[in-house]
């Protein structure tokens, strides 16, 4: 697999340029699907970077990307509101921390509440 130099740029892009046998899951790292008593979660408002607008962010996931997208959409089911995945973390649109916590924890992690 090579890497291309950009027309105007000169940077390297990742785009694939030949693979002859395409990509082998066998060479993918696993993801640790850690039971949810193991993990130590923390939520946290963030309006930073979003125009003012307030977002929960919950982080310390250590979960398949699956299992957190299941995660995420029954969480922004109870809460009412849209949300992501993004990086082994879950934004939920609006402050929702405190109901947030209390869900976490009805599911068996150890989640508390950092920051302001």
């Amino acid at each position: 697999m090579a890497k291309r130099k950009g027309k105007k740029t000169g940077q390297a892009t990742d785009r694939v340029v030949y693979s002859e046998f395409g990509q082998n899951p066998a060479m993918e790292r696993a993801v640790p699907d850690r039971p949810p008593a193991e993990q130590d979660l923390r939520v946290q408002v963030s309006g930073k970077g979003r125009k003012g607008k307030k977002v929960t962010v919950i982080s310390g996931f250590q979960h398949s990307p699956e299992t957190l997208t299941k995660l995420a959409k029954a969480l922004k089911a109870q809460c009412g509101s849209g949300g992501t995945v993004k990086d082994n973390t879950i934004e939920i649109q609006g402050e929702h921390a405190p109901k947030l916590v209390e869900l976490l924890i009805a599911k068996g992690y150890r989640a508390k509440r950092s920051g302001g």
